[in-house]
């Protein structure tokens, strides 16, 4: 009797067994520098280094230095604060921390970039808390961060910036990207009522302070807009004896002046001259 009883506590030890998940495991890091998180799967997906070189990035230099400085001082591991890249649309701000991450990692073999969705930041202090205590030193990335759906994405931010009762992991950088200096779209701002307004605003502002380092993106002029459009073709070997005319058509019809509109028309003389691009 006894060794049926046994017998039917294996069985069922071995069923649940069966049933229960597979343990986690610790995620891999190697083989590659960018990752994207998959939040759904719970994965870390490498991804092919920028190619773009930072030198290309012009009218952007003071810009430059101050992001190069913040993540020199955290591939080193010393005290670098958290970077919020906010300014104007076009302005390469996305293009610059990965080119710059690019730049620095040559030099720090253990460095890695994890770019999140501005969707996931709810997520930020689990997603902490899986790099913490690893070898491994972590920029990660959000790009177009801001808070359309209220408080709570506000509150996951501060949390995972402050770190809790732990406090935040000393192998974690956030740089974020954003068109808004304080991460707050109007419209948030203006509905709800003047006190709702308010509150929200003191949360969201809140957020924004909780970045150590405001890297500001103004309007390009026109000299800088053309030294791009003499970079790229220099870099690429693109030549059109009316360059400057058609690059200023080109931007007039986009209503705008930026990296982004500078490279959108190298790519499309690349095209017209049938030649690659790396990107």
């Amino acid at each position: 009797m006894a060794d049926d009883i046994a017998t039917s506590l294996r069985r069922i030890a071995d069923a649940l067994e069966r049933l229960a998940p597979p343990a986690a495991q610790a995620p891999s890091f190697a083989g590659a520098r960018l990752f994207r998180h998959d939040e759904a799967g719970g994965r870390f997906l490498p991804a092919p280094d920028f190619v773009l070189p930072l030198d290309l990035l012009v009218g952007v230099e003071r810009q430059k230095m101050r992001l190069l400085e913040c993540l020199e001082r955290f591939a080193a591991s010393l005290p670098a604060n958290h970077v919020l890249l906010w300014g104007v649309r076009g302005a390469g701000k996305s293009s610059l921390a990965k080119a710059a991450f690019m730049a620095v990692s040559q030099a720090a073999p253990d460095l890695r970039l994890v770019e999140i969705d501005s969707d996931s930041v709810t997520g930020l202090p689990d997603l902490f808390e899986v790099f913490r205590g690893r070898r491994e030193r972590f920029v990660v990335l959000c790009d177009d961060l801001s808070f359309e759906e209220g408080a709570a994405a506000a509150k996951a931010l501060k949390s995972a910036l402050e770190g809790g009762v732990a406090g935040p992991p000393d192998n974690v950088l956030l740089v974020a990207t954003s068109n808004r200096r304080h991460l707050m779209p109007r419209t948030h701002a203006e509905s709800g009522g003047p006190l709702a307004a308010a509150e929200d605003a003191e949360e969201e502002v809140s957020v924004s302070d909780r970045f150590g380092a405001w890297i500001g993106f103004g309007p390009m002029d026109q000299d800088a807009y053309l030294a791009a459009i003499h970079g790229y073709a220099e870099r690429f070997s693109l030549s059109d004896p009316d360059l400057e005319r058609r690059a200023l058509q080109w931007a007039r019809l986009r209503g705008a002046r930026s990296g982004r509109v500078a490279w959108q028309f190298t790519r499309d003389l690349a095209g017209e001259q049938g030649k690659a691009l790396p990107l």
